[in-house]
C-alpha cells in the first residue's frame, strides 16, 4: 500500500513539474473561430481573384491590396479570439496568462513566424507571388512545431500537418489558395476542436 502511494507521490510531482514547464490555457475553440475566419477570408480573395480582369496580380493593383486587408482583417480577428478566450481559460483554471511558460511559449512562436513574414515581403517585392500560401505554411508549422513543447501536445501534431502542406502547396503551386484554406482553416477547426473536447470540456 505504502508502494503504491509512493509511485503515486511521484507521478504526481511529475505532472505538477511538466504542467509548471508548459502553457496549458490555449484555447481550442479560438482555433476553430480562427479556422471560420481563414475560410471566410480565402473564399473572399478566391472571389476577388476570379474577378480580376487583368492577367497578373500585383502589388500595386486593387485587387492585391484587398486580399492584403482581407488577411490582415482575418488575422487580426485570430489573435483577438484567442487572447480573450486564452484569458478566460486561464481565469478558469486559476492560471496566470503572462508567466514564465507562456513567454516561453510566445517567443519561440515568433521566431520562425517572423522570420516567414520578411521571408514573404521578399518574395512579394521580388514578385514571387505563387509562392506566398506555401511559405506562410511552411513557416506556420515550423513556428508551431517550435512553440509545442512548451504547450499542448497537440500543437506539435498541427505544425507537422501545416509543414505538408506547405510542401504540397509547393509542388502543386496553382492550388495555393486552396492549401492555405486547408492550412488555416480546415486545420485549424479540426485540431481546435479536438483541443476543445480534450481539454477545455473538463
Amino acid at each position: 500500500m505504502d508502494s503504491n502511494n509512493y509511485l503515486q507521490d511521484i507521478k504526481d510531482i511529475k505532472q505538477m513539474m511538466s504542467q509548471s514547464s508548459q502553457f496549458i490555457s490555449l484555447s481550442g475553440l479560438s482555433g476553430v473561430l480562427a479556422g471560420i475566419y481563414a475560410i471566410v477570408g480565402a473564399i473572399y480573395a478566391n472571389s476577388l481573384i476570379l474577378n480580376h480582369q487583368e492577367t497578373y496580380i500585383t502589388l500595386e493593383s486593387e485587387t492585391f491590396k484587398k486580399i492584403l486587408i482581407t488577411a490582415l482583417v482575418v488575422l487580426a480577428a485570430s489573435l483577438m479570439t484567442a487572447y480573450v478566450m486564452t484569458v478566460r481559460k486561464a481565469k478558469k483554471m486559476e492560471e496566470n496568462v503572462w508567466n514564465p511558460s507562456s513567454r516561453r511559449l510566445l517567443i519561440n512562436f515568433l521566431i520562425p513566424l517572423v522570420t516567414g513574414g520578411i521571408f514573404v515581403l521578399l518574395l512579394l517585392r521580388h514578385g514571387y507571388y505563387g509562392l506566398v500560401a506555401p511559405i506562410t505554411l511552411l513557416f506556420y508549422g515550423l513556428a508551431c512545431l517550435n512553440a509545442s513543447k512548451y504547450t499542448l501536445r497537440d500543437v506539435r501534431y498541427l505544425g507537422i500537418t501545416e509543414i505538408i502542406l506547405g510542401l504540397l502547396a509547393v509542388e502543386f503551386s496553382g492550388f495555393g489558395l486552396y492549401f492555405w484554406a486547408i492550412g488555416f482553416g480546415l486545420c485549424h477547426i479540426v485540431y481546435g476542436g479536438m483541443m476543445h473536447f480534450k481539454y477545455d470540456r473538463k
